[in-house]
Order: structure tokens, then sequence, then C-alpha cells
């Protein structure tokens, strides 16, 4: 598709009330081949809120710019947020400053990546129903947290356990410590600036380790839209085959959860790749609505059983 050309000033200047601006924003985010799922799932939801950083309306109050004229300031930003999603590509979360995930507000900018997951459908309901009943859940850890946004939905379905969120990027955990703050869950989230869960070796033991990793082949990267270009690189990026991460979490997971543990990780598309990798590893594919079933869930007796050498087998090297 070619580039789309600019909006002149008379095409804009004939825009007057807020419908007329979305409309306009609709049709040209649709004519220039932008990419979505980094929150959003198309050019409605995108205009919409731009709309609202604009002129600082709720969504649900919205509807009362569509029948009035724009002020001057508002048409401005609107416009100037538009240009800079369409010819820029920067996402909408970064121009607007936040994204939304299971029905919670977080902080957002360059330094994270955007919060999308499986796990916001996975986290009420299906991952509790293999842990003990949620007020014996005592110890949780979110590993490649970014945001913060999984260590405090965690927080919040699991109220009396302790988080651990992790992170190898002091810039990321800048961003959870003010989401883990705007949520009121300092006392019980505690962010770690390490690889995995290294700083966690040898600490009290987990009953569910939960991870949204860094997984997209180097191959594969080369080839995402732009958009997701201007994501941090090592938050999407992890190795030749996408699994340098996951190595490391499945080893120290056979580590630190309890006897009764789970280790749920979200994929992407090394569903394939993960079975070839362990193909002696029973691992449990959660549904999800899209029926893409991206979310492994293994249960710690499988994993010592498959990954932890027993002593007579290390002496032999």
């Amino acid at each position: 598709m070619s580039a789309p050309s600019r909006p002149t000033p008379a095409q804009t200047a004939r825009l007057r009330t807020g419908g007329e601006h979305l409309r306009f924003a609709n049709r040209l985010l649709k004519s220039s081949d932008v990419a979505y799922g980094q929150g959003f799932l198309d050019e409605q939801e995108e205009s919409l809120t731009l709309m609202s950083a604009a002129t600082g309306l709720a969504w649900e109050k919205l509807p009362q710019c569509f029948e009035r004229a724009l002020k001057p300031a508002e048409k401005a930003k609107f416009l100037a947020l538009l240009e800079r999603r369409v010819f820029e590509r920067v996402p909408t979360a970064y121009l607007v400053g936040e994204a939304w995930l299971g029905g919670l507000r977080f902080r957002v900018d360059e330094r994270v990546i955007v919060p999308r997951s499986y796990f916001v459908e996975l986290i009420p309901e299906a991952i509790p129903r293999w842990l003990p009943p949620v007020e014996q859940v005592k110890r949780v850890a979110d590993v490649c947290t970014g945001s913060g946004c999984l260590a405090i939905l965690l927080a919040k379905r699991f109220p009396q356990a302790k988080v651990d969120a992790t992170d190898f990027s002091a810039p990321a955990l800048a961003v959870a410590k003010l989401n883990v703050a705007d949520h009121g869950e300092t006392k019980r989230i505690k962010l770690h600036e390490t690889d995995t869960m290294t700083a966690l070796l040898g600490g009290p033991k987990f009953d569910l380790i939960l991870s949204n990793p860094p997984y997209e082949p180097e191959g594969i990267y080369r080839r995402l839209p732009a958009e997701f270009k201007k994501e941090p690189k090592n938050s999407l990026v992890s190795g030749k085959d996408g699994l340098d991460v996951i190595r490391k979490l499945l080893a120290q997971a056979a580590e630190l959860l309890q006897p009764h543990g789970v280790l749920v990780i979200e994929v992407g598309g090394l569903r394939d790749t993960m079975h070839q990798a362990w193909p002696k590893l029973p691992m449990l594919w959660l549904p999800t609505a899209d029926g893409l079933d991206c979310v492994v869930l293994i249960q710690a007796t499988d994993l010592r059983a498959v990954l932890v050498k027993s002593p007579r087998a290390g002496r032999g090297r």
C-alpha cells in the first residue's frame, strides 16, 4: 500500500463537530494500513481514545462532543495526535500515556511494552483452578513484569498473597513502580531488577509463577509492523528461536515452585517449538476466547521430573 498523504489545511478546516473529526480519523486510519494489536482492535477504538485525550472526556462521556463543534485547542490536539499515529506510527497508548487491561488503567510510555495479554482472561478463573483455595495462595511471581500490570492483576485476584515482580530493565521498573503505587499495592508487590528470577533463587517458594516474557524470534521481529518496533526490543525478542528467556525461566521455576505450584507462560506462536524443545514435559494449553490457546500451564512436579538432573547424572560429566 502506498504511503498516505497528509491531510491538507483545507480538509481539516471543514471538520467541526467531534463526530466529523472521528469519521475523518477512521477513514485516515483505515486507509493508512496502520497495525492494531497494541491494546486496540480497530480504528474506531483508536480514534475514540485519541478523542478522549484531546477533549479530556472519559469514553462514556464522549457522545457529548459528537454533535458539538470542537474547541480550537481540542481540534489541534486531536489532529496532532492523529498525525503522529498515522505518519510516525507511534502506538496510541504511548500518545495518550495510558492503557487499560482487566478494567484497570495503567501508565505506559516508551520504556515498557504496551499492556496486552491473554492472562486478563485466565487470571480470574482458569488459573486458580490449579491452585489451593485463593485465600491459601501466599506467594506469586510475575516474571518480565514490564509496566507491572499483571503483577497488579495478580495482587487483586489473590488478596492474601505477596507478589514478586521481576524485570531486567530499570526504566521499565520505574514505570511499574508508578503503577503499583497508583493501585495501592506498594506493601504487597515487591519489584526486582533481575534477569528472569535470578535474584529470587534460594528464597521462599511460590504457589504460582506467571510470565508474559519476550518470545519473538529475531527473524519474526524483523518483519513486525513499525508500531511494534516503537516498543523496547528486549521486551519482545528472545534469541534466534524465541526461547532464550523461557529456557531460563523453566529451570528457575523448577527450583522456586512449591510442590503443588504451577508455572504459566504466554508463548505466542511458539506452541510447536515448545513441544520440540521439551518433548517429555507435560504441557497443558489453556483455552482462550480467540482459539489460539497460546498460554501453557506446567506443574512443578513435571518440571522437576524432566528438568532437574539427579546427583548421579550430574557426576557423570
